[in-house]
């Protein structure tokens, strides 16, 4: 490809929370956004882990950057691999506040909407060649029902009104600074995603090889 044919990924993470020092999966972001892809033309935003901000933050950048692929990151600090997730529930639970304080409890995120939305990434595929590479990976039923839920929820309704875009939702574990196995360093899970985002450019225009189709389910 030609750099006026490359694609364009944004890619998300989050900011710190809960008193953490940092937050790898904005560290990746900020890491891959300063060093670019070569397969892609790659943007970068870090979202702040907000119930009421980060999701309007995330479809301002998607209308500014007009991207063919989105793949939001969230930190899993309790799994021991990266897990691309299938579904976003239409739930808002939260054990702790976020970092404006909000803590709901049993709400739906969109009244009336869908009770979940499925992701558009080829979830099997990037499972598979990140284990290919000697980078653990399972795929995830669910992310959960915080701020990552959240955003994934939302990111997938953005996409259903937006026809050929890509979008999806991967978690990474803990760094060893957070408390994380030391095979999951910084370098590592920039590798990882690297990884994903080849995948999933090499899988686009090849929707019936997808292992989970973008949609909504009741």
């Amino acid at each position: 490809m030609t750099p006026s044919t490359l694609p364009t990924v944004l890619v998300t993470g989050f900011e710190p929370f809960a008193d953490a020092p940092v937050n790898p999966s904005g560290e990746v972001v900020r890491r891959l956004a300063e060093l670019g892809h070569p397969d892609c033309r790659l943007v970068g935003e870090v979202l702040p882990v907000s119930f009421a901000r980060a999701a309007p933050l995330l479809a301002a950048a998607i209308e500014a950057h007009d991207p063919d692929i989105v793949i939001a990151l969230g930190l899993a600090e309790s799994r021991q691999a990266i897990t691309p997730e299938r579904i976003a529930i239409n739930l808002a639970d939260a054990r702790i506040p976020d970092n404006d304080g909000a803590q709901p409890r049993d709400a739906e995120i969109e009244h009336g909407g869908p009770t979940a939305r499925t992701t558009g990434l080829p979830v099997k595929a990037i499972a598979h060649a990140l284990d290919a590479a000697g980078i653990p990976s399972d795929v995830s039923l669910t992310a959960g029902s915080y701020v990552c839920n959240h955003v994934f929820y939302e990111l997938m309704g953005i996409a259903a009104a937006r026809p050929g875009l890509r979008a999806g939702f991967i978690h990474v574990p803990a760094t060893p600074q957070l408390g994380g196995g030391p095979q999951f360093t910084l370098d590592e899970l920039e590798r990882g995603i690297r990884i994903a985002i080849t995948t999933v450019i090499d899988r686009m225009g090849h929707d019936g090889d997808l292992d989970v189709a973008g949609g909504t389910t009741q």
